[in-house]
């Protein structure tokens, strides 16, 4: 029996599902990305991890400004000098040593930049991105004048003189350990240890420049 002409008719307007999509088989996607998009940042959102950039230039910093500028309060009080030649000499200390660890750091950086620069060029490698040099001069400087003030405070505030380097040595050694219990925010150290390290290391200098102070006086003497 011959099929009316338009069962044939609507067997050719019924699409037949491809053997990509035949039942038992997953259909492709019918596109794939070509990245996974990040996770919005805005432009000018601050570095987390700021503390480990300059922790080196804060921790050298400080620690040479406590110490070297206790040195002066120590060298004055072992060769019983005035107290007035205390703030000279530290006032003086935190400016010029100040300025030249932070241009010294400065310098290094900037040496240490281009070195790395001329060696990629020679490898034929893309140069590194140079860090902001001037930014860890500033740091360096800044925590050295800061903390290199806390044994300055004791020949400031109204105190008796007899007192004087007794306080500024209590100043002096906590500021030692504040300042290395400090560095646990980045080096997840416990912060006694850190601060235990900081303070022995500052205190042997601390004796040692006291105890030269004494020496030269009575040679001078």
């Amino acid at each position: 029996m011959k099929k009316p002409s338009w069962i044939g008719e609507a067997e050719q307007d019924v699409d037949v599902p491809s053997a990509a999509f035949r039942p038992g088989r997953k259909r492709a996607p019918r596109h794939t990305p070509l990245h996974t998009p990040r996770r919005f940042q805005p432009p000018h959102a601050p570095d987390p991890h700021w503390t480990r950039r300059y922790l080196r230039d804060m921790v050298y910093g400080a620690n040479d400004g406590i110490i070297t500028t206790f040195a002066v309060v120590a060298g004055v009080a072992g060769a019983a000098l005035s107290p007035a030649i205390v703030l000279i000499l530290g006032v003086a200390n935190l400016v010029a040593d100040g300025v030249s660890m932070g241009a010294s750091n400065y310098l290094g950086i900037r040496s240490e930049q281009h070195a790395k620069h001329a060696e990629a060029l020679a490898a034929g490698e893309t140069p590194p991105q140079p860090s902001a040099a001037l930014r860890h001069g500033i740091a360096t400087f800044l925590a050295f004048a800061l903390a290199g003030a806390v044994p300055l405070v004791a020949y400031v505030v109204p105190i008796g003189a007899a007192s004087r380097f007794a306080t500024a040595t209590v100043l002096t050694l906590a500021a030692l350990f504040g300042v290395g219990a400090a560095r646990t925010f980045a080096t997840r150290r416990p912060w006694w240890t850190s601060g235990l390290e900081m303070l022995l290391v500052g205190a042997g200098a601390a004796l040692v420049a006291y105890g030269a102070g004494a020496v030269v006086s009575r040679l001078v003497r």
